[in-house]
């Protein structure tokens, strides 16, 4: 495995060289097309990293965790995971942090720890993703794209939950 990428390198370098493409000038016309693409998306990923910062500094993360936790309950969600279901689509490392809480409260192989692990492994920072790609292309219509994401992760979150308590 680990000769793999050196392997993919050399193939497509001995390639280019039979094609007889300009290698290195490709490779430096990548470079600065990459580097446009990092200082247009740098505004878009700075308004995600303030708005998950005000999501936690202004309460509501608290305030929505206590109002959701009865619903999740009730959809078979362990109510102790609603502030990482609610985090995990904003932060990745906040999210991170709160999942290595659960595990230290509750012990690795309780069934709310696995949960967790479960949840946080097979759901993505939707708004950060989404700042990354939709940058790239310029789509100024956000909300559907979003929307759909947040329901396949929330209803991820649903079934993942009912399997580890099948398991």
């Amino acid at each position: 495995m680990a000769l793999i990428i050196p392997v993919i390198f050399i193939f497509v370098f001995a390639f280019a060289v039979i094609k007889k493409v300009a290698v290195y000038d490709c490779f430096t016309e990548g470079i600065k097309e990459a580097f446009n693409f990092t200082v247009s998306l740098l505004p878009c990923l700075a308004a995600i990293f303030m708005m998950c910062a005000l999501f936690e500094a202004s309460g509501l993360s608290d305030g929505l965790t206590k109002l959701l936790s009865p619903v999740f309950g009730f959809l078979g969600i362990p109510p102790e995971l609603t502030k990482l279901v609610l985090i995990k689509p904003f932060s990745g490392s906040g999210s991170l942090a709160y999942l290595n809480e659960i595990i230290t409260a509750y012990g690795a192989d309780s069934y709310i720890a696995r949960c967790a692990c479960v949840c946080f492994g097979s759901s993505e920072t939707v708004f950060y993703i989404s700042a990354v790609y939709f940058a790239g292309i310029k789509v100024k219509k956000l909300a559907m794209p979003i929307a759909c994401v947040l329901v396949a992760t929330f209803v991820s979150t649903i079934v993942a939950c009912l399997v580890c308590k099948i398991m």
